[in-house]
């Protein structure tokens, strides 16, 4: 899927979580949101998954592990949903480890639990740039740290 079509796909996805944010407010759980999210995104027309297992390879192509993304979109774009009063970098690690070891490029970080809308959108580069090298370096460094805070 070439960037233009998943931009296009991206700012749909946030015209629609934004009015789900609007009608339903803060409050619920997780899942609300995904039910929501999914049946407005279908109602569209779009392919989307819920929970939808995806697997987890190493460099060499081997499979390690899986996941379940809260929702796949159109087969490439993976969206995952919190539902919690403010986004940490862990939870924006966890996208982006999700779109490497999925070997995926696309993917949106969207919050419901705040009264302020928050979506992010990721795409995977596989250009090496120093200061993403910088980040992978620091990101599970900063996770960790997190466990420690009070």
């Amino acid at each position: 899927m070439d960037t233009n079509a998943a931009m296009k796909l991206s700012n749909q996805i946030r015209e629609t979580a934004y009015s789900i944010h609007q009608y339903h407010g803060t409050g619920y759980l997780e899942k609300v949101y995904e039910n929501t999210l999914a049946h407005r995104l279908q109602k569209t027309g779009l392919d989307v998954k819920q929970q939808h297992q995806l697997k987890i390879y190493d460099e060499d192509g081997t499979e390690v592990g899986e996941y379940f993304a809260d929702l796949l979109v159109e087969g490439f774009l993976i969206i995952e949903l919190k539902a919690c009063k403010t986004i940490k970098d862990e939870h924006k690690a966890q996208l982006l480890n999700y779109l490497k070891g999925a070997n995926m490029n696309h993917g949106l970080l969207i919050n419901f639990g705040s009264y302020k809308f928050f979506i992010q959108k990721f795409i995977k580069s596989g250009k090496a740039n120093p200061l993403t090298k910088m980040s992978s370096i620091f990101l599970p460094f900063f996770a960790f740290l997190s466990f420690f805070r009070g």
